[in-house]
């Protein structure tokens, strides 16, 4: 996992006085940092088109230049005046080496962005709106330093930005590269240091970035074991039952000894997955909400899960329900909520009486997953997206590593699937949440074939490989 930040300001203040680093040399590691990604994915005489602002993120693209200057052909575009004290300087010294200035924009090898960065705010004129236009248009690699030109600090899309293949951040993750909006700008995101190891720039975070180094699968060590070993999931099946199917699959594949499928009316369900018209006595963790509908009476849900403490997870119709809502407020069970943002918006206004709107919600996705953690302390969330977000209690983890293989019904329930799988294997609620995602996410990028063709028994086949990543 990986630190995560609204902003940095307080941390390069520390470097300056407390490590007696100045601005310069922090600078000269940021663009030190873009010039070793630039020579190990581009061969020496690469062309090079630097695009740099007005203020310190153009110092940075400006020293950058100052450094491929001889190797590369490198040209500097500068669209306006120059006003920050070291851009001013890194202008000097970079022309002093006889670096080339170009008055206009051309295709290169690389495109480098370093034109506003992490100071943005309020919206953008009309030059840097056709200047990110006319950078967009261009074919070449484009690198953004720190965040893509466009997109705020709060990670807002002003109007338009600049779409990087790499976004080349400096000292430490942004809250703001890690919005849904900002996904289709960022590219891949690239850390650089800025003269000391991250340990000792970065401050505490309660925002934590997943990768694929975490990922702890459900892995069997002892040999003497059977089936009740590894749990009891019971998967509420309704209306649609498909969605419980595929929920229930998914559970089975990722480790639960025993999956049952409590229906009304039974269905045609797959030979490997049990079913009941009520909750199994040894059931160790309930899935709800998949496909739900109305196929249970209000009765049933009182006495076979109300009245117990299964840890469980909600998702999809179990969001709309007040009655099963109101489980959040029990002390002594693990529950998982799995929404996506407009069901999340729905269950909110149930919950809190407030309105949102879903638009809002993905502007303030951090904001509201930290409120609602503090409400609920008990119960995790797991708010879908094009980066999963998962809180509980003030902390909040990103799971940046899903795709659009991913958009596709089904995805959410075998999701759902998956964590009620640990749920019922004894795993906590935060562990099944993060755990059950990151599994999600990484048998999606296992898949080889076109991105629109994956369905839900790929993913599902796909978790059987995720120890071989």
């Amino acid at each position: 996992m990986q630190k995560v930040f609204r902003h940095c300001g307080s941390m390069d203040k520390r470097c300056y006085e407390k490590y007696h680093l100045s601005e310069d040399i922090l600078m000269e590691h940021a663009a030190l940092g873009m010039e070793r990604i630039i020579r190990e994915k581009f061969i020496v005489g690469s062309s090079v088109l630097i695009v740099s602002g007005k203020g310190n993120n153009g110092a940075d693209g400006i020293a950058l230049t100052r450094l491929l200057c001889g190797d590369y052909a490198v040209r500097l575009h500068i669209p306006f005046e120059v006003k920050s004290e070291m851009a001013q300087i890194q202008l000097v010294r970079t022309l002093a080496l006889g670096a080339e200035t170009t008055q206009n924009l051309y295709d290169a090898d690389v495109i480098v962005d370093a034109i506003l960065g992490s100071g943005v705010e309020g919206e953008l004129g009309s030059e840097i709106l056709e200047l990110i236009e006319q950078l967009n248009a261009l074919n070449g690699y484009k690198i953004a330093c720190d965040i893509p030109t466009g997109i705020s600090i709060d990670g807002q899309i002003l109007t338009n930005a600049f779409v990087a293949d790499m976004t080349v951040t400096m000292g430490a993750y942004k809250e703001a590269l890690f919005l849904d909006a900002a996904k289709d700008f960022v590219g891949k995101i690239v850390r650089v240091d800025l003269g000391l190891p991250a340990s000792l720039y970065e401050d505490e975070s309660d925002t934590l970035l997943l990768e694929k180094n975490d990922l702890s699968l459900p892995l069997r060590t002892k040999l003497s074991t059977h089936k009740g070993s590894f749990g009891h999931a019971a998967i509420f099946c309704g209306e649609k039952e498909g969605a419980s199917v595929i929920a229930g699959e998914a559970a089975l594949r990722f480790g639960a000894g025993l999956v049952t499928l409590v229906m009304q009316q039974k269905y045609f369900i797959p030979p490997y997955l049990m079913h009941s018209s009520t909750l199994p006595v040894n059931s160790t963790a309930i899935a709800l909400g998949m496909g739900l509908g109305h196929d249970f009476e209000e009765s049933f849900l009182d006495k076979h899960v109300l009245a117990n403490s299964l840890p469980l997870v909600l998702d999809a119709d179990a969001l709309h329900s007040p009655k099963l809502l109101s489980l959040l407020k029990q002390n002594d069970r693990s529950i998982v909520v799995t929404p996506h943002p407009r069901e999340f918006v729905v269950m909110w206004k149930i919950l809190t009486g407030e309105e949102t709107t879903v638009s809002n919600l993905q502007s303030y996705r951090f904001e509201y997953a930290k409120r609602f953690s503090y409400l609920y302390p008990n119960t995790v969330l797991l708010l879908k997206g094009a980066n999963t977000i998962i809180a509980h209690k003030g902390y909040v983890y990103i799971n940046p590593l899903g795709c659009s293989n991913l958009s596709k019904g089904g995805s959410g329930d075998v999701l759902s699937g998956l964590i009620v799988a640990l749920l019922a294997q004894g795993y906590d609620a935060l562990y099944s949440a993060i755990q059950g995602s990151l599994s999600l996410t990484l048998a999606s990028q296992k898949y080889d074939g076109a991105n629109y063709a994956m369905i839900s028994m790929d993913l599902i086949n796909n978790l059987a490989y995720l120890e071989n990543l």
